[in-house]
């Protein structure tokens, strides 16, 4: 059905990540929010649903990032990017059964090094935050 990915970025200018185990890789990934669109769901519907699911943060405003293929290698998947700011917190949600996620918050200078030091290996997370770069948004 597609996805999303979302760079929420706080007043003060850090970025919220979540941090969680992915099993296909065996490993914890910092990345971006992220998920699947429902049927029916608009792409930024979606951003702004998966924003408040997995960190608890409402956008005041979202921006269209683009959009990329995820793996063209083997599937035509569509991923969206989004841009979110003016973050206020949002009701709290109960994560799913097979999800745990920490929130972690990272400045840009500490964003920028995690992706040049391998704290950030996921593909989507650095596609969004170089075109945000790119942007002048970050």
């Amino acid at each position: 059905p597609g996805a999303v990915v979302v760079l929420p970025v706080l007043p003060d200018g850090r970025i919220v990540f979540v941090r969680q185990h992915r099993y296909p890789t065996g490993e914890v990934l910092l990345e971006l929010p992220a998920g699947k669109l429902d049927p029916g769901e608009s792409p930024v519907e979606c951003a702004v649903r998966e924003l408040e699911e997995e960190t608890g943060w409402r956008a005041g405003e979202t921006r269209d990032l683009g959009w990329l293929y995820t793996t063209p290698g083997f599937s035509d998947e569509v991923l969206h990017a989004f841009f979110s700011s003016g973050l206020e917190a949002a009701p709290a949600h109960s994560p799913d059964p097979d999800e745990a996620i920490e929130i972690v918050t990272m400045s840009v200078v500490e964003t920028e090094a995690a992706c040049l030091d391998g704290g950030i290996t996921d593909g989507k997370t650095l596609a969004t935050l170089f075109r945000a770069r790119l942007r002048g948004w970050i």
